[in-house]
């Protein structure tokens, strides 16, 4: 793929394999929080730096104080061997450095080329957009990256990995010395991977350098030349990625071994029916979706983008309308039309976007927690009994180990994994018995993983019913006590623990619906269908 962009001539002098950037003594503290201590970080030109740690080690803070979005305590940051000091984002991109969020900073009604060139618009004079030039600039950039995207296509009408694309495109556009990137394929299916790692081999080469942030280590192994470890906001160490081992990596990040090989817990038949999905079909996706769940267990939903899985979670909790179908919860039918509807009968649904749909940002983790209960639990005549409600927090976060210096943390200075526990104790106060948690370790690191982990299998094991979806598939091998495979909307097949494989779930996930299954029947016998 032809190379992109150019290199500032401070930096173009860089020899490959010289410094690029370097970080040096780098100390950043919010309030309650020392968010990095003495961190340290060197940038090669021409490589691929994977950043790896768990969440809240200080990646995110680190990539925020280089582009300009905060600024450090105290430390160094050097630029092809110039001290720099970002004062704003836009300094740090005229500086060259250009930054991929994890959450997108996109404005869904304009179109492509306008979101690309935000604020940078060719214009005929003064006042008048020219629209023309913006978009035949928009085309050529994103013909030379090699992207299938209209830059007339509004933001808003695309689909994730597209809008992923439209972010790659506008920090590109910058010509960009260093290109940080943090958690981008958090939303892309392999074949989006291999497009977005091809860009990246395209736009490095001397004088130029990338900070690849993610949790995925079989990608880190594909892209990256090496690795630097990170913990608790202090530097640990700096590998080469053609000699590291996996294990070593994650047992830097958190600092004690995991156990890689784990199988689901509690595995055992004839448990009692909870809920029970008889024919469900929706206008847009859902056809004649069945299957049971039961007390005690995790089920598993799998399949590929655009099955149908979150639709199922958003049908049963009534932020989709039910077209036709039979929802039974212990043994009685119901009707859920609301996801207040849902709340009351006890289901409990963890968004895939936990920031959107999830979490309120700005307050704190008390308020968070007591969302779902607080009229019912903590309200007496109009008032609010701040004592309970706060002794309640207090409980959930000593339960499920929320990392935070008090219940009065405001929610978004805590890591990923910490929000996530802050969604589930929301609907453990409400003492939900069906719990719907769809990707619960998204964007979370391996050690939040393990601990997200373990509480789903302590939940199950006290009979909280739970159906998970993830896209990842060692995630589902590993908690689902069964597995319901979709396409197309469709279910495909379930399979028990014992039966599941990848090559089983990728099979039936491929398997358009109402053809003829040729795959051989697992050596354990033939797998229910609902």
């Amino acid at each position: 793929m032809t190379a992109v962009g150019r290199v500032p001539a401070a930096a173009s002098a860089v020899a490959e394999g010289e410094t690029l950037l370097e970080v040096e003594g780098v100390d950043k503290s919010f309030p309650g929080i020392r968010a990095l201590d003495g961190m340290h970080l060197t940038l090669r030109s021409g490589e691929v730096l994977a950043l790896v740690g768990e969440n809240g080690a200080g990646k995110s803070t680190l990539m925020k104080l280089l582009s300009g979005i905060e600024v450090a305590d105290a430390g160094t940051f050097r630029l092809g061997g110039t001290p720099f000091a970002p004062r704003n984002p836009r300094h740090a991109m005229e500086l060259g450095i250009s930054i991929i969020h994890q959450e997108f900073n996109l404005v869904p009604h304009l179109t492509v080329a306008q979101n690309i060139f935000i604020g940078r618009e060719p214009r005929r004079g003064r006042v008048v957009l020219d629209e023309r030039r913006l978009n035949a600039d928009a085309a050529a950039l994103l013909d030379r990256l090699g992207l299938p995207l209209d830059p007339r296509a509004v933001v808003g009408t695309l689909t994730v990995a597209h809008q992923q694309m439209v972010e790659i495109a506008k920090a590109l556009s910058y010509e960009p010395t260093v290109l940080i990137m943090d958690e981008p394929t958090a939303a892309l299916n392999e074949a989006e991977v291999a497009t977005l790692h091809e860009l990246i081999r395209g736009f490095v080469r001397p004088g130029t350098g990338v900070i690849y942030i993610s949790h995925r280590m079989g990608e880190i192994q594909r892209i990256a030349d090496r690795v630097t470890v990170i913990r608790d906001g202090a530097y640990i160490d700096t590998l080469d990625v053609a000699t590291a081992d996996t294990r070593d990596i994650i047992g830097l990040m958190v600092g004690r071994a995991l156990d890689a090989d784990a199988r689901p817990e509690g595995v055992r038949q004839g448990r009692e029916v909870v809920l029970s999905v008889t024919g469900l079909s929706t206008k847009g996706l859902l056809t004649d979706v069945s299957f049971e769940l039961r007390h005690g267990e995790i089920l598993g939903l799998a399949g590929l983008m655009g099955a149908g899985r979150t639709e199922v979670a958003r049908a049963l909790v009534g932020a989709d309308p039910i077209r036709s179908g039979r929802v039974t919860l212990h043994g009685r039918e119901v009707r859920i039309r609301h996801p207040a509807d849902a709340a009351r009968l006890g289901i409990g649904y963890l968004s895939e976007d936990r920031k959107r749909y999830g979490l309120l940002l700005e307050q704190d983790v008390k308020a968070n927690i007591a969302l779902s209960t607080l009229r019912d639990r903590f309200t007496r005549r109009g008032f609010v009994r701040d004592g309970a409600l706060r002794a309640a927090a207090e409980d959930m976060i000593a339960t499920l180990r929320i990392r935070t210096p008090s219940a009065h943390q405001t929610t978004k200075y805590l890591s990923g994994g910490n929000q996530q526990k802050v969604v589930i104790a929301k609907w453990l106060a409400k003492d939900c018995d069906v719990l719907i948690v769809d990707e619960p370790t998204r964007g979370i690191d391996v050690g939040a993983k393990e601990e997200i982990y373990q509480l789903l299998n302590r939940l199950a094991a006290e009979g909280k019913s739970i159906v998970m979806i993830s896209s990842e598939l060692p995630e589902i091998l590993r908690l689902s006590h069964r597995v319901v495979v979709m396409s197309e909307g469709r279910v495909t097949r379930v399979l028990d623990a014992a039966e599941a494989t990848q090559e089983a779930i990728m099979h039936h996930a491929t398997l358009r619906p109402g053809a003829s299954d040729h795959h051989p029947a697992p050596a354990h016998g033939k797998a229910e269908r609902p």
